[in-house]
């Protein structure tokens, strides 16, 4: 036993095993089937490769750097500052050009300070006072400009005042211009030089045409059909985020300038090529929230003759451009075009799982369809004990019949007296073949009037026929059977 068992498991080594398929002839089911394969064939082909790419192998960690640099002047005349040229130097923050800067389109100035006393601003909450006790030696102002000094100061016969404080003064009242100081700052421009590197792939390149003639910069503006002279002018990047300039200036705000990088490798370098996205960062519909606009402070810092330290205080209001830069290079790579081919052909799986459900369990005919598919295949102990209680109840219904000896002939051999009937114990289906081993076999004597079979075979059995052209051993008849088909 143990040999034949190792001998029969290194057999089946070498077996291969196919699956069976069922050809339904069904024109609806047949052409679900056919719109799936096509829709999933399309997706694929489509979106897949043709749109996603996703035959390439890809690179999103992009190294970049950015400078920037602004150019163009304006001409100012105010009380404060009487006239006055305003160049690079002086309304952008930082110079450095780096990728955020700042430009200064409105302007609150507070000239002549000097640290000594004097009233706080009455706009701040926390300088209020009745009394001297209001207002503690020493302690600063919350959101003030100074530190308290310990003497309330009121005009005239007014019963509340400001705490005197320590501070810079005078201190910073004016309100803010309704009208853009720099209102010109629209038509500066600023160049935008921006270096990628996608390292896997060793690729480098730069927003600037390769070019060596130097009044290529000196003359181009940036436009859709130009998209390597990266000089824009700050009135139509503003433009562009859907916004006024005027009414940003007056107040400030936040611009996102947005590099996209998206390289095909397979292709040539040439149609590597930056797009440029504008977009407003802050809230642009706050109103006159509290949160609306941009601002900050800065001081210049001077000495009079007598070494007296003085300084002019700028509120400064304008316009913060970010610049940010983002990219992906792909070239193409066997290992994820067979993964995305795989993942296509497994797509034609569920294709088919899906028309089979529809074919087994929601047409009409699926009963037919489903016991076509899928077989009863029973086991040999199950066989066995269906013949076993087929013959157990064949058995009453013989008992009555003469049993006859069994005459041999000369040379040795039985000779069939009787006929061998044999009934199916258990037909799965009317359409099934027989096996031999559904089949039992029972003797019966041979009638002595010459009857046919079914004058011998009990009542409430179907009637037997003889097998055509087959007579019995010894001149006997031929043997009777349930069904001709068992008729060798």
């Amino acid at each position: 036993m143990g040999q034949a068992g190792c001998k029969g498991l290194y057999q089946s080594l070498f077996d291969y095993k196919t699956e069976k398929y069922v050809i339904a002839k069904n024109k609806k089911v047949g052409l679900l089937y056919r719109l799936l394969q096509v829709s999933i064939l399309t997706y694929l082909v489509v979106w897949v490769f043709l749109v996603k790419k996703c035959y390439q192998d890809t690179d999103t960690s992009l190294q970049s750097s950015i400078i920037t640099k602004v150019k163009g002047v304006t001409f100012t005349n105010t009380s404060e500052l009487g006239e006055r040229l305003w160049d690079v130097a002086d309304y952008v923050i930082p110079p450095q050009g780096e990728n955020v800067f700042f430009v200064i389109t409105n302007l609150v100035v507070t000239p002549n300070q000097r640290q000594e006393t004097c009233a706080e601003s009455a706009s701040v909450p926390d300088a209020l006072c009745y009394e001297d006790s209001d207002c503690p030696p020493g302690e600063p102002v919350a959101a003030g400009n100074g530190v308290r000094t310990g003497r309330c100061l009121r005009e005239g016969s007014a019963q509340k005042g400001t705490c005197e404080i320590f501070a810079w003064c005078p201190v910073e009242t004016r309100s803010r211009p309704t009208k853009p100081l720099l209102g010109e700052a629209k038509d500066f421009t600023v160049y935008i030089k921006n270096f990628i590197r996608f390292p896997k792939f060793n690729f480098s390149k730069t927003n600037v045409l390769d070019t060596t003639d130097r009044t290529f910069l000196k003359s181009c503006k940036f436009s859709p059909e130009n998209p390597y002279c990266p000089i824009f002018r700050l009135g139509s990047v503003v433009s562009w985020t859907g916004s006024n300039f005027q009414e940003i200036a007056v107040q400030g705000g936040v611009i996102g300038i947005q590099i996209e990088w998206d390289c095909d490798l397979d292709k040539a370098p040439s149609e590597c090529y930056p797009r440029y996205y504008f977009n407003r960062l802050d809230n642009r519909f706050s109103g006159n929230s509290i949160s609306s606009g941009y601002n900050f402070r800065f001081a210049k810092y001077y000495r009079d003759a007598a070494g007296v330290e003085f300084r002019t205080l700028f509120k400064a209001y304008g316009i913060r451009f970010d610049v940010m830069v983002n990219g992906k290079a792909g070239k193409f790579n066997i290992i994820p075009t067979i993964i995305n081919v795989g993942s296509g052909v497994a797509l034609m799986g569920v294709g088919s799982f899906f028309c089979d459900l529809v074919l087994i369990y929601f047409i009409k005919k699926s009963h037919f369809y489903r016991d076509k598919k899928y077989e009863e295949v029973r086991d040999l102990e199950v066989l066995a004990q269906m013949a076993e209680s087929s013959q157990q109840s064949v058995a009453p219904d013989a008992a009555g019949l003469a049993e006859q000896p069994e005459v041999q002939d000369e040379g040795g051999a039985q000779k069939e007296n009787g006929c061998v009937c044999g009934q199916l114990l258990q037909p799965a289906r009317a359409a099934s073949p027989m096996l031999l081993s559904d089949v039992d076999i029972l003797e019966l004597p041979e009638p002595q009037d010459g009857g046919g079979c079914a004058d011998r075979w009990p009542a409430g059995h179907p009637s037997l026929e003889r097998c055509p052209g087959q007579p019995g051993k010894g001149g006997s008849p031929g043997a009777c059977f349930a069904s001709a088909s068992l008729c060798a």
